[in-house]
């Protein structure tokens, strides 16, 4: 019996799943999706005339909103870092702009965001029109970080296929030396590796801005920020 509970117990997954949890980010890409989910749960209960078990998830989903807006209280100052840190920097010049403005504006929305959170847990008390204005432009500030990201992945798609297009020109044209036919391998991966980054979190955005409309796509797109996040913690396959 204690063999099966080692198994389960010390099983790589389960390791996995606990290195996962442990960081913050990790639980609130967690969180996100439950929420989403709880949402849509809400919606499709509701549409069906089942107020009950409707009021039951979107308790949970409104639990959840709270939860994640209080682990995103110091995230403020990591994005305002990190577009300190992509101004000091060097590339392509439209690439650095929109990663500085996206920065900027998850700086703004998630300072607004906490002040949101603290208004509905009655640490401040605002006035409901205070409180609807404060709401108002932290939404304003998430839809230009979005926008920004979608420009953003615009532009470095566009940058990345060119610089594909000229590796495959120069394997094409150059000498067939195994040194330089290995190093345009190592560097044709890389590129393919960088596209589908790109192309993932392209298709995340593109999701994120449907979110007030659509549970789908919130959801969707929350799964795929788990998968994303687990990669990053875990390793890819």
């Amino acid at each position: 019996m204690s063999t099966v509970a080692s198994q389960v117990v010390l099983h790589p997954y389960v390791s996995q799943t606990l290195k996962y949890g442990g960081t913050n980010l990790g639980r609130d890409k967690l969180y996100r999706t439950v929420q989403y989910f709880s949402r849509f749960l809400a919606w499709y209960f509701l549409s069906r005339g089942d107020k009950a078990q409707a009021a039951r998830w979107n308790a949970l989903k409104n639990h959840l909103a709270i939860g994640r807006k209080l682990m995103r209280l110091g995230k403020p100052v990591e994005h305002l870092q990190a577009a300190l840190h992509a101004a000091q920097s060097t590339g392509e010049l439209g690439e650095q702009l929109t990663t500085i403005g996206r920065q900027l504006a998850y700086f703004g929305y998630l300072t607004y965001d906490a002040i949101v959170w603290a208004n509905t847990v009655k640490v401040i008390n605002l006035k409901p029109s205070t409180s609807q204005k404060v709401a108002k432009i932290s939404n304003r500030f998430w839809v230009s970080g979005i926008m920004l990201s979608i420009t953003h992945a615009l532009l470095k798609a566009g940058r990345l296929a060119q610089e594909a297009k000229k590796l495959r020109a120069s394997e094409s044209w150059g000498e067939k030396d195994l040194g330089d036919q290995a190093q345009r391998e190592v560097k044709q991966l890389a590129l393919d590796k960088m596209r589908l980054d790109v192309r993932y979190q392209f298709i995340m955005d593109i999701l994120d801005i449907w979110i007030p409309a659509s549970n789908l796509a919130s959801f969707v797109s929350s799964v795929m920020g788990m998968r994303a996040q687990w990669n990053a913690v875990n390793g890819s396959k």
